[in-house]
């Protein structure tokens, strides 16, 4: 059983519906003639579009869904025909080169061995030292250091994948756990290649985990692979030691075993990304004020989901294959949003122009909304603020409870939104920066608004289906919204901005003991380090004078390639601490002093 992996079932009652709609091609299941949330989620979350994954069939179709009804509602489409096209890696596939021979045999990929994503294509060959879990922890209450007695300088580390607390939800080695975290932490250390594999404790059935994209573009500079139970007792032969024994010593003693293995690896990779083309769509309804309608107010929501799920993809079910319908996430934000536009086209328009929004690829890293403040069709300097709608399909009927996020991002918030409440028990949340596209426009000083019914059971599983929709309820929130809306476009100055929490991601677990007050480019986007996209005022990287668009290279003297390696090297670290960060600076490289 793969460690802290929640598996669920998926409902007969949501097979039958995906066999229904399954049997529907995109020309038996046309575009909803009735212009409502209803229609619109079930159009979007049926199996023929087949989970709506960044660069498909099924994602294309949904972008001109969603182009089309915004026209119908008589928008005026931006970006020339409504699409802003941009590319991005959406997953990589195993090439015909790949080469691995242990003690001289050559093995067989995909049965015996595979690479990671992120493993560097350039061969090597040399001795093999294993490693234990390839820890180097050094933490207030856990010390243990795998690499203590053995020198695995210029040679392959072979390593068990998990840690000894694998059937624990919470365990202070996850944060250690993590194949990423240990090549780093190995690199550290000199190794030129690493070899997992994984004991019967974590994988019984000595499997290889496919081949699969992290949402990250950045590897490393050293070869990674993964091999079977049976190749690894191959390397540790002359030992006299097994890959099963080591890890019961390891989970049993919880003390570092590490030793010359005597076995030779020489291996290459050959993975390639899958570069594929998604696009944003938007729509404007001009203002009719001569004088406001160069302001502008964004309402938006994304349209992607996960498409089949599988390992990388954030399915909560990755070692299921079947079409993630996502209904809630988010074709009941899209929906809404449809709605909104219906609404706004069919009165007066407001004084102050609204661009209707649906952003793709925001589960590969919010790549769509970003992609469209770097490239916006507005002025977004004249952009008072920004609605955004994700998971408002499953409104409680009997609670009514409505969670809005970024409520003190501007002044007037909170009393407008008490003032106007068309009966939902709302819950506030004043912080700007979360989980979906709100975030891109909050780290610009745009007030924002998140919209959402809230999660559940359902997130990002096959489960999450039209059938669980209360499509009414969608109806009712973008009512509401509408409300405000209108208030923010038709009133005579701008909102106020606040800021409202650092403009960051927190660690979900709340592992970090430090933050240097940043918001990193997620996906990997830039090649050279890890890139800030934005400084949070009065935190320790503002107050060490890093800039937004500086790319971090180094932290205390050791690489930085990606949002992984930031997160590694932030663990080392304790508040009080002063470290320095090397970064490039429109080309120019400075170190930064910073007090944590």
């Amino acid at each position: 059983m793969m460690r802290r992996t929640t598996r669920y079932l998926v409902l007969a009652l949501v097979v039958v519906l995906g066999m229904v709609l399954g049997a529907c091609t995109p020309k038996q299941f046309p575009a909803a003639k009735t212009a409502s949330p209803a229609a619109d989620v079930a159009y979007l979350s049926a199996a023929a579009l087949e989970g709506r994954f960044p660069g498909t069939r099924g994602d294309s179709l949904a972008a001109q869904y969603i182009r089309d009804k915004m026209q119908a509602a008589g928008l005026r489409l931006l970006y020339g025909e409504g699409f802003q096209p941009f590319t991005l890696v959406s997953s990589v596939t195993l090439g015909d080169s790949n080469l691995m021979t242990v003690n001289g045999k050559e093995l067989k990929a995909s049965t015996d061995f595979l690479p990671y994503s992120f493993s560097s294509l350039v061969p090597f060959s040399g001795e093999v030292v294993f490693a234990g879990y390839g820890f180097d922890i050094r933490h207030d209450s856990l010390t243990w250091n795998d690499y203590a007695g053995v020198d695995v300088r210029g040679k392959w580390v072979l390593l068990l994948k998990g840690d000894p607390e694998a059937d624990q939800s919470e365990s202070i080695f996850e944060a250690y756990s993590g194949e990423r975290a240990k090549v780093l932490t190995a690199m550290d250390h000199g190794a030129a290649g690493v070899l997992f594999t994984g004991g019967p404790a974590y994988n019984e059935q000595d499997q290889l985990q496919d081949l699969y994209y992290d949402k990250n573009s950045s590897s490393y500079p050293v070869p990674v692979f993964q091999v079977t139970r049976a190749v690894a007792e191959v390397m540790l032969a002359s030992s006299g030691k097994g890959v099963a024994a080591l890890e019961e010593e390891l989970n049993h003693t919880r003390r570092p075993v590490s030793l010359v293995t005597g076995g030779r690896v020489t291996a290459r990779a050959d993975v390639h990304p899958a570069t594929v083309v998604t696009r944003n769509v938007a729509a404007l309804l001009p203002g009719s004020d001569e004088r406001l309608r160069e302001e502008y107010i964004v309402v938006g929501a994304h349209y992607d989901h996960l498409g089949w799920g599988g390992a990388g993809s954030g399915s909560r079910t990755p070692d299921t294959s079947a079409v993630h319908y996502g209904a809630d996430d988010n074709a009941s934000g899209v929906a809404a949003v449809l709605e909104i536009a219906r609404l706004a086209a069919s009165g007066k328009p407001p004084r102050r122009s609204v661009v209707f929004a649906a952003f793709g690829a925001e589960e590969m890293g919010l790549v769509g909304s970003r992609t469209f403040t770097e490239n916006p069709p507005i002025d977004l300097k004249k952009t008072t603020a920004m609605f955004n709608f994700d998971m408002v399909g499953r409104l409680d009927t009997l609670t009514k409870a409505l969670s809005i996020s970024g409520t003190q991002t501007a002044t007037e918030s909170e009393e407008m939104l008490r003032r106007l409440n068309t009966g939902f028990d709302l819950a506030f949340s004043g912080e700007g920066f979360g989980p979906s596209d709100h975030a891109s426009f909050y780290m610009l000083d745009i007030p924002v608004f998140f919209f959402s019914t809230g999660a559940h059971a359902d997130y990002h599983t096959p489960a999450d289906s039209f059938d669980k929709i209360n499509s009414a309820g969608i109806s009712s929130v973008a009512q509401y919204a509408w409300q405000v809306i209108s208030e923010v476009a038709n009133r005579e100055e701008m909102l106020a901005f606040r800021e409202a929490g650092a403009k960051v991601k927190r660690s979900r677990h709340g592992r970090f003991k430090v933050t240097l007050g940043v918001m990193p480019d997620f996906a990997g986007l830039e090649k050279n380090g890890l890139r800030v996209d934005a400084v949070t005022g009065g935190k320790p990287a503002d107050l060490g004078g890093m800039h937004k668009g500086d790319i971090i290279t180094a932290i205390d003297g050791k690489p930085v390639g990606n949002i992984y390696d930031y997160m590694n090297r932030l663990k080392e670290f304790s508040a009080g601490q002063t470290i320095s960060v090397d970064v490039l600076r429109n080309g120019e490289h400075k170190v930064l002093i910073i007090q944590l």
